[in-house]
């Protein structure tokens, strides 16, 4: 049976990353992006030079509508859906709890907690023996600021990340008897381009020294990480995380 894979979030970063590996390893991939469309293309065009099978798919995970028609297309162009990395995620500028809009929050959760909720319960729909399914597995990406809580900078995608662990530990609780596992990933501090886009673009850079091993992560690093709670290496592994944080 083909493995067909979904990345929300896959035109940069960690996503971008999972998306090569996981087309070198045999899977067929659907490339989740939100607006850039040139770079998710790129992604594609480099999986397809590779003599992988890629697709690009435009969705705002933070929209139903936008989600439901993305499942759709993955189905008519490869088939049912046999894993899932809920990678696409946002930060914000760096703000203290004190002075965070309810419009900041609403963004942060409509994407980060119930965009993952969406795709994974439509992704369980296609996946679960219950339905028909063959089973398949799930990756959400979390992070070390679950932990650590970001004071000062992040405290609400801390927040969010923290809600992801606990949903990773019930939905793989809910369908480990249905032939599916999910497990997260939580990555520490990982050279990407997320912090440009909450403000603090050498962010990474200056905590590097707090880090036990005294440096940043690569979103390369974080892919092999996902690709193995994906592969059949994994077969006995759910509910669980894997710290990729250089000790931090």
């Amino acid at each position: 049976m083909d493995q067909v894979l979904l990345i929300t979030g896959a035109s940069r970063g960690i996503g971008r990353a999972a998306a090569l590996l996981a087309a070198e390893r045999g899977f067929a991939v659907a490339v989740n992006y939100t607006s850039n469309s040139l770079a998710a293309d790129e992604v594609v065009r480099e999986i397809r030079a590779m003599g992988g099978s890629a697709m690009s798919v435009q969705a705002d995970v933070g929209d139903e509508a936008q989600v439901l028609s993305m499942f759709q297309k993955i189905d008519a162009r490869f088939g049912p859906l046999t894993a899932l990395v809920n990678n696409a995620g946002v930060v914000d500028m760096k703000a203290r709890v004190d002075e965070m809009s309810v419009e900041r929050l609403e963004r942060m959760f409509r994407i980060n907690i119930v965009g993952s909720f969406v795709c994974a319960r439509e992704a369980v729909r296609r996946m679960s023996t219950r339905y028909g399914g063959a089973g398949g597995a799930i990756v959400n990406l979390s992070s070390a600021a679950a932990r650590l809580g970001s004071p000062g900078q992040y405290v609400d995608y801390a927040a969010s990340k923290g809600a992801i662990d606990s949903f990773t530990i019930g939905l793989a609780k809910e369908v480990a008897e249905e032939g599916i596992r999910v497990n997260a990933v939580r990555p520490g501090l990982i050279d990407t381009d997320i912090h440009a886009s909450g403000g603090l673009p050498d962010r990474a850079a200056q905590l590097a020294p707090s880090v036990p091993m005294k440096r940043t992560g690569s979103a390369a690093e974080v892919a092999t990480a996902i690709l193995w709670l994906l592969s059949p290496e994994a077969s006995y592994v759910t509910g669980t995380f894997l710290e990729v944080t250089g000790g931090r």
